[in-house]
């Protein structure tokens, strides 16, 4: 029994040999990653292949509206019946004021003193030289002394230098004046109807009447 078995093994030897020379053992050739990938390689995002599409910029400048101002006048009332005059024709319109500078006053003053006491002795002098002032209330200029205000700087040098020769030392100050003015302004979807035949019978009947076309809020402020 034992020599059986020794025998069945040596065989399974033997076919075991044989069997490995009839099939050697084959390497598995791995390819490089490259090669595996091949086209693959170059790996991008959607939002990368696709380029992003530029929005058109619309450049959309809104244009300032005009309006057609007829004027001026120096009285608001006298605005107010042209005014009257273009809703009656169904034509949008309001008054509106314009303030500009007209002009320049110079007013002559003495400096505030060290206290209002001070000030007001130096107002009964003046008074009692039948210097006409009156005492400032308030501003930067508060209890200092008002020596009056002049259209005119000839004016305004000729009271300084009585008041030097009396012993003051006056200073002057320019004020602008404002001067006001009034016109009647028509809607800008208004002006088609402000014909030039319009625009003839308003300027017979209301003496030196203009219209100009300017910016609806750029030069004046409503009533």
């Amino acid at each position: 029994m034992r020599w059986i078995f020794l025998l069945l093994v040596v065989l399974n030897l033997f076919y075991y040999v044989w069997h490995q020379q009839q099939a050697p053992l084959r390497v598995n050739e791995i390819e490089p990653v490259s090669v595996v990938q091949g086209d693959k390689g170059d790996i991008r995002l959607l939002s990368e292949s696709q380029a992003p599409a530029r929005r058109p910029v619309q450049a959309s400048q809104e244009q300032e509206a005009v309006c057609l101002f007829l004027g001026s006048f120096e009285r608001e009332s006298d605005a107010a019946v042209v005014e009257q005059r273009l809703l009656s024709l169904d034509i949008r319109s309001r008054v509106q004021s314009v303030d500009a500078v007209g002009g320049v006053d110079y007013w002559v003053y003495l400096a505030p003193l060290a206290s209002r006491q001070a000030s007001l002795r130096q107002l009964r002098e003046l008074q009692a030289r039948r210097i006409d002032s009156y005492i400032i209330t308030e501003g930067d200029l508060a209890n200092g002394i008002s020596l009056g205000i002049f259209p005119r700087s000839d004016s305004a040098e000729s009271v300084m230098q009585r008041l030097r020769a009396a012993g003051y030392e006056p200073a002057m100050r320019e004020l602008p004046r404002a001067q006001r003015s009034y016109w009647v302004r028509v809607a800008p979807e208004s002006r088609r109807l402000a014909d030039d035949f319009l625009l003839q019978r308003l300027a017979s009947d209301f003496n030196g009447l203009q219209h100009q076309l300017m910016p609806c809020e750029g030069i004046a402020s409503p009533r």
